[in-house]
């Protein structure tokens, strides 16, 4: 929703050029999109060359998060850097290294070769994962001057890397000429593109359509467009004021897990048969599920105030989720 000006250059009449790391994946890809739109000379990454979507106008690039193999060719020349990549997986896991280590290091390496090749500025892709766990269930309206508590009540390790990895973050380019802004949503979801899988918090969309949620528990999820998280990165690349910060995103008020099956069924109809319309006693789920009840309060006002950003309701990117996926 965000319009910049088409046909970017720098000196020389050099067209800009724009990394986005995990090309393959579902905010990154809405991203490049969004680049070519813009006349940006686009970059991206994929672990492997032999799996690259088709997009045409886009370079592709081996490297991986865990190896420093590609990463010095990949962002050679570029101007900017949208640092994408990192695994999801909010729960529980077996071993937290496997999110911990490849999120944290993965940001190191990558942030590493951009600041030694002369990157203008990254922008990295963190969550507010990395800002509202871990707090008393209050009234608390969380903005960008809030961390998540490591080791406090509700965080997982999916809380725990992200956290960490901006963390280190910020700390590696403290001083650096390279500048840093990182970008903060909340539950993404919103359209998926082309034969991508299902990721992020569209497999919430996609439980209800399919008949895997046997009823709607007492959660509140925080929703934003991933229209508009593409957006916010690439105003964030280059807004005079926005390095050196953090931008929380959320397109209103957290719906209810019962508000957004009621708003499949509104809008798809027969494809959304299969969304339940019961809801599950708390008393079934308590002490498995910590935020029953609880409704995080989110602030996106330096985001609309810095960046110009703006956003769809909830509403657009549950039913936009719902019909890619129908």
């Amino acid at each position: 929703m965000l319009c910049l000006t088409a046909g970017h250059r720098t000196t020389m009449d050099r067209m800009t050029t724009v990394l986005v790391t995990g090309g393959s994946g579902f905010i990154a890809g809405h991203c490049i999109l969004q680049l070519l739109d813009q006349g940006y000379d686009v970059r991206a990454t994929v672990r492997s060359l032999d799996r690259t979507p088709d997009l045409p106008g886009v370079t592709f690039v081996a490297a991986d998060l865990l190896s420093d193999d590609g990463w010095a060719e990949a962002v050679r020349g570029c101007d900017h850097v949208l640092h994408v990549a990192s695994p999801v997986q909010p729960g529980r896991v077996e071993n937290e290294d496997d999110l911990i280590v490849p999120a944290r290091e993965g940001t190191l390496r990558v942030l590493r070769a951009a600041r030694d090749a002369g990157v203008q500025r990254v922008v990295l892709t963190s969550a507010f994962h990395a800002v509202g766990w871990g707090h008393p269930h209050d009234d608390h309206v969380f903005t960008e001057d809030d961390w998540t508590v490591l080791d406090g009540p509700g965080t997982d390790a999916y809380g725990r890397s992200k956290t960490l990895a901006e963390r280190a973050a910020w700390e590696l380019l403290d001083g650096a000429a390279t500048g840093l802004t990182t970008i903060l949503p909340v539950a993404v979801m919103g359209p998926v593109l082309g034969d991508h899988k299902v990721s992020g918090a569209n497999h919430i969309v996609e439980q209800m359509l399919e008949g895997r949620m046997p009823g709607f528990p007492n959660l509140y999820i925080p929703i934003v467009d991933v229209r508009d998280v593409a957006a916010a990165h690439l105003a964030a690349m280059t807004a005079e004021g926005a390095a050196g910060q953090r931008f929380l995103l959320a397109g209103g008020p957290a719906l209810r897990m019962e508000q957004i099956g009621a708003i499949l069924r509104e809008h798809l109809g027969d494809a959304a048969k299969l969304v339940p319309t019961t809801t599950i006693p708390d008393e079934r789920l308590r002490g498995t599920v910590p935020d029953l009840g609880y409704e995080r309060k989110v602030s996106s006002e330096k985001a609309r105030r810095v960046l110009g950003w703006t956003s769809r309701s909830a509403e657009q990117a549950i039913v936009a989720a719902g019909e890619s996926m129908v």
